[in-house]
């Protein structure tokens, strides 16, 4: 039986893809070997290997790197269930990504000076961070009952008849973080339902604040990217800071 936790990451976050392109031209570019900080269940340490490149996948949820070891049996990926503040791998890579504002889950300050350090511990001599952030959210919350936007349409997945679907109700503004909320609701083959809120608080950080600790950690800024937003997801400025 697939774990919950599987469920709802590929239900919020599989389906992204606007970030893939970016992905793929830096792999291109820097090179192998790659690792990957916060991949849950693979979609994008899966996209790279299967454009034949050196990837490590890692993430602190054991259940999403056992379900990303089942996927990607037969290829080379490897994976490492660790904290991105205090991990060891033994090896150095050429390209160190963070996805989807995964940087922004590490805590403050003092959070993202240890995942900086060890990130800077297992970059090759001239290889390259790239880390995607979001500066700015639009807030909102729905309001139900309420006439007009009715918010989010609520991502969807049927699974051995078991529907999930998981409503955004709420983005926040709480000065420090901003905070997410969902509605994850379940109905079971047998019409009974079950519903869980859902929170995810990212910290708030500048691209330019990124550098500036990129800077402490030894690392040295390089030009930005930017990924688009969509219908569905925000925009993301990515941080590249070179070893």
């Amino acid at each position: 039986m697939t774990p919950a936790e599987v469920i709802w990451h590929d239900i919020e976050c599989g389906a992204y893809e606007e970030d893939l392109p970016l992905w793929r031209m830096l792999a291109r570019e820097h090179g192998d070997p790659i690792l990957e900080i916060g991949a849950g269940t693979g979609r994008v340490s899966l996209d790279l290997v299967g454009r034949g490149h050196d990837v490590t996948a890692l993430d602190s949820d054991a259940e999403l790197l056992t379900e990303l070891a089942v996927r990607a049996a037969g290829t080379t990926l490897q994976t490492a269930v660790a904290d991105a503040r205090s991990f060891t791998l033994g090896r150095r890579f050429a390209l160190c990504l963070v996805p989807m504002q995964a940087i922004q889950l590490f805590g403050a300050v003092e959070g993202r000076a240890a995942f900086l350090r060890c990130a800077r511990a297992h970059l090759l001599p001239g290889g390259v961070l790239a880390a995607a952030l979001t500066e700015v959210v639009e807030a909102y919350a729905v309001v139900d009952g309420a006439r007009g936007w009715a918010g989010p349409l609520p991502d969807i997945r049927e699974l051995d008849g078991v529907v999930y679907a998981s409503r955004p109700t709420a983005v926040r503004d709480e000065g420090e973080v901003f905070l997410i909320e969902r509605l994850r609701e379940i109905v079971d083959a047998h019409g009974r339902r079950e519903v869980q809120e859902n929170r995810v608080a990212l910290q708030r950080v500048s691209a330019a604040e990124l550098e500036r600790e990129g800077r402490r950690a030894g690392l040295r800024p390089l030009p930005r990217a930017r990924i688009p937003a969509t219908a569905d997801y925000v925009g993301s400025e990515v941080v590249m800071l070179g070893a």
